[in-house]
């Protein structure tokens, strides 16, 4: 699928694309992608003027939500393998094609399709406002509105950090973003954000595996409008999500490629790093909790009365909108969530589709990712830790963090394994 991005202005007929996105317009015509209509308007609002290699990255990740958006598995040789040729209309395509080994290897990670990447001129970024706004927090945060991205926000204030929140602002969790940021406290300001990708005959259901890389754009975005940054310092940029979900290793063989999303893998994230660094973008991706579990976050948070009030409203399940914004409680993030308040030992008032998972139907104890977790506590049971991870660890990009990924592996399993056996589920 040969896919076109750029702006209004944009000689999209001489460029033969199958699919045609406008970036930051919203009139390309009946046959026309647009994405990141609305940002344009939301940053002129709040005086914002960003970098424009950073404006690029955006581009480059509004281009490629757009893609996983378009592209449908079905339709592939192989059921599921995509291919993408994607051409991003840039500032500086000269920098940029010397980035397109690493961004081609971190899309392939990311969404396990097959993507060609070329960077043309004529990119149109807006001009900065009359009287520009720098902000003085001195971090950003990413805050999706899920429990853990709360705790790392508390935590933040909690050790006298002053972060700027940034959300990718969906439906269903909007509201409950700027809910979680007025109990976060601690003067931090809030930027909301959506990358609205709309094309015409959208996959369905869409697909979400490249949906980390807009939430992480929306932040190097908003980092280079800090005071701090603009005065020649470095800023986190902190990513706060369990290690378990983060390395999130397929429970059964498979579901290697299938059902094993990679948005925070380390991986992803030195990828990603690795482009910020070449660009002179001086931001450095942070992920406190890579080597805690779920469970050990809530345990280990320093601000446990907020936590206490508030846990129960942050948004955990991989299917809340399928089920009328509500958890399901069965997917794997809602029975890593409920294993988590578990060994909390904090009541959980999380409302579950599902509640008892304990009956023995398809509906419930019979259902795909309860059984593939079932199926993953008996793997190990039998054959070892090392042999269910398998390839998981073999990134050369982990390094040395491989035993502490291992480690974090083996606990959040085990979270899960304790869950299912107090909930008697076989």
């Amino acid at each position: 699928m040969k896919v076109i991005c750029g702006p209004t202005g944009l000689d999209f007929d001489a460029l033969h694309g199958d699919l045609n996105v406008l970036l930051y317009g919203r009139n390309g015509g009946e046959d026309y992608g647009t994405a990141g209509a609305a940002m344009v308007e939301v940053l002129h609002r709040r005086r914002l003027a960003p970098h424009e290699r950073a404006w690029d990255f955006l581009s480059i990740a509004l281009a490629v939500t757009a893609c996983d958006s378009a592209g449908h598995r079905a339709r592939s040789s192989d059921g599921w393998t995509r291919e993408f040729e994607l051409s991003i209309a840039v500032a500086d395509p000269a920098f940029w094609a010397t980035q397109v080994v690493t961004l081609e290897e971190l899309l392939r990670f990311l969404t396990t399709d097959r993507w060609r990447i070329t960077f043309i001129p004529g990119a149109r970024y807006p001009d900065e406002p009359a009287s520009v706004a720098h902000p003085d927090q001195d971090c950003i945060t990413l805050l999706s509105g899920g429990l853990d991205s709360f705790i790392g926000a508390l935590d933040l204030v909690a050790k006298g950090r002053r972060p700027f929140a940034v959300s990718q602002s969906v439906r269903g969790d909007a509201e409950k973003q700027r809910g979680l940021v007025a109990v976060v406290g601690g003067g931090v300001e809030h930027l909301q954000l959506n990358h609205n990708a709309l094309v015409p005959d959208p996959e369905n259901p869409p697909s979400q595996r490249a949906r980390s890389i807009a939430f992480f754009a929306h932040g190097v975005l908003a980092a280079t409008t800090l005071r701090r940054y603009v005065d020649g310092d470095d800023v986190s940029l902190f990513v706060c999500e369990n290690g378990f979900i983060s390395l999130n290793p397929p429970l059964t063989a498979l579901r290697l490629g299938s059902l094993s999303t990679r948005t925070s893998h380390p991986v992803v994230l030195a990828l990603i790093q690795r482009c910020l660094d070449a660009a002179g973008l001086r931001i450095r991706l942070e992920n406190p909790y890579a080597y805690c579990t779920k469970g050990e976050m809530l345990i280990a948070a320093i601000r446990q009365d907020d936590l206490r009030r508030h846990a129960h409203g942050t948004t955990s399940c991989g299917r809340f909108k399928r089920f009328g914004y509500r958890h399901c409680g069965r997917c794997l993030p809602c029975l890593i969530r409920r294993a988590a308040f578990q060994a909390w030992k904090v009541h959980d008032r999380t409302e579950y589709v599902y509640q008892d998972l304990s009956i023995d139907d398809p509906e419930h104890a019979g259902s795909d990712d309860v059984r593939a977790a079932g199926m993953a506590v008996a793997e190990v049971a039998e054959v070892g830790i090392d042999q269910w991870l398998g390839v998981s660890l073999s990134a050369p990009l982990l390094g040395t963090t491989r035993p502490e990924l291992r480690s974090v592996a083996s606990r959040g399993l085990a979270e899960v394994e304790r869950f299912l056996r107090a909930r008697r589920v076989r």
